[in-house]
C-alpha cells in the first residue's frame, strides 16, 4: 500500500488533490481513499489531506501516519510546520517552490523533488497572483516524480472532478509534469 499526505491552506485545493489523485488512480484500476483532516475551516489555515493506494482492497481507516510521498502546496509551510513528519527514509518530498532542490540540504534523507506551481498555475490563470490555485500543477509534477500513476489518467480525473476551467487545469498538470527538478536520491529514468 502506498500512502500519501498533502499540506497546503485552507482554498489551494489541497483536498480537491487527493480527490483528483483518488479517482485518477480508480481510472487506471487502483484502490483507493482520499480523505481530509483539518481544524477550523478558514482560508489560509493549514489543511492536511490523505490518499492511500493499492492493488488490494484498502480496509485500513486511519489517518496517514508514515508516508511514502508528501506534497507541499505552500512554500510557507516548510518553514512553519514539519511537513516530514512520519514520512518514510527515502521517502518523497515534492515541494511548491521556486528555489533549487540544492537549497533544501536539511532533507537530505528524503529524495526531494521541486516545482513552481504557483508560476505554472498563473500562468495558466488558475487564481490570483496572491492567492494562485496549484493542485492540478502539484499532482501532473506528482505524476513525473512518483510513476505510480500517469499523467493521461490524471487529466482524466481532472475532467471528472474539477468543476470548471478544464482545459487550464491540465495544461498546468502537464507544464509541471515537464517542469520538476530532482535531487540525486532519485532514481527516475530520464529525470535530472
Amino acid at each position: 500500500m502506498i500512502e500519501i499526505r498533502f499540506h497546503g491552506r485552507g482554498g489551494q485545493g489541497a483536498v480537491v488533490a487527493s480527490t483528483i489523485l483518488a479517482a485518477a488512480c480508480f481510472i487506471e484500476g487502483q484502490y483507493c481513499q482520499a480523505f481530509p483532516a483539518f481544524g477550523v475551516e478558514r482560508r489560509g489555515a493549514p489543511v492536511e489531506a490523505y490518499i492511500r493506494i493499492d492493488r488490494d482492497k484498502i480496509r485500513l481507516r486511519t489517518n496517514v501516519y508514515h508516508p511514502d510521498h508528501v506534497l507541499v502546496l505552500d512554500p510557507t509551510l516548510i518553514e512553519a510546520i514539519d511537513v516530514t513528519r512520519g514520512l518514510k527514509p527515502g521517502g518523497t518530498l515534492l515541494l511548491n517552490t521556486d528555489r533549487p532542490v540544492s537549497d533544501f540540504e536539511r532533507f537530505k534523507d528524503f529524495a526531494v523533488a521541486t516545482v513552481d506551481a504557483s508560476r505554472i498555475a498563473l500562468q495558466h490563470g488558475l487564481g490570483a497572483r496572491t492567492h494562485p490555485i496549484v493542485n492540478t500543477a502539484m499532482l501532473g509534477a506528482f505524476a513525473r516524480v512518483s510513476g505510480l500513476i500517469s499523467l493521461e489518467a490524471i487529466c482524466a480525473a481532472i475532467l471528472e472532478e474539477v468543476p470548471a476551467a478544464h482545459e487550464a487545469n491540465q495544461a498546468s498538470a502537464r507544464s509541471a509534469y515537464n517542469s520538476v527538478s530532482f535531487s540525486s536520491l532519485f532514481a527516475v529514468e530520464g529525470t535530472s
